[in-house]
């Protein structure tokens, strides 16, 4: 029952995102701390429910931004995946495949809403959309990502053993 958790998740997260993270940037890059929460979600051993949190993610955060409908959606779910694919690979460490995935799903989805922008007529430069945005903000995400990690986990663990003892 752990996907009826991500509305009122996200809908927090959204409002911390839009009135306090996003005004903490370095350069131009701010953290994205929604996109932390769905890696660490979709990184938790028990979660099966990582798909729907980067649905929850992705439409709440359409809702609210100027990007292309599918881009946060998209970024989301890739997210999820590069989580998935590597919990696989690398789960002897967990807050290793965590600062992995923060690092790679930021760029990706950094690049993919840079790709949607440009294909919309917003004049960027490619330089400095990565010297300003892209790389500040894979930067504060992986400053974000062991708190956000750690949190995320002691939730995941607290939902899933009451589901235990039921």
């Amino acid at each position: 029952m752990d996907y009826l958790l991500a509305l009122p998740v996200f809908a927090f997260l959204l409002m911390l995102q839009t009135a306090v993270i996003s005004r903490l940037q370095l350069l131009h890059g701010a953290a994205d701390i929604i996109l932390l929460v769905v890696a660490a979600w979709a990184l938790q051993e028990r979660v099966r429910s990582g798909w729907i949190w980067a649905v929850v993610a992705g439409v709440l955060v359409t809702a609210v931004t100027a990007l292309p409908l599918f881009i946060p959606l998209a970024g989301y779910l890739l997210v999820t995946v590069l989580a998935r694919i590597l919990q696989r690979r690398v789960w002897k460490v967990p807050i290793l495949t965590m600062f992995i995935v923060a690092f790679f799903g930021t760029m990706g989805y950094q690049f993919l809403s840079l790709v949607a922008l440009k294909a919309t007529g917003v004049p960027l430069g490619w330089l400095e959309s990565v010297t300003n945005v892209i790389m500040p903000s894979a930067l504060l995400n992986l400053l974000f990502a062991l708190p956000v990690y750690a949190l995320v986990s002691d939730l995941a663990h607290s939902v899933h053993a009451s589901e235990v003892d039921e």
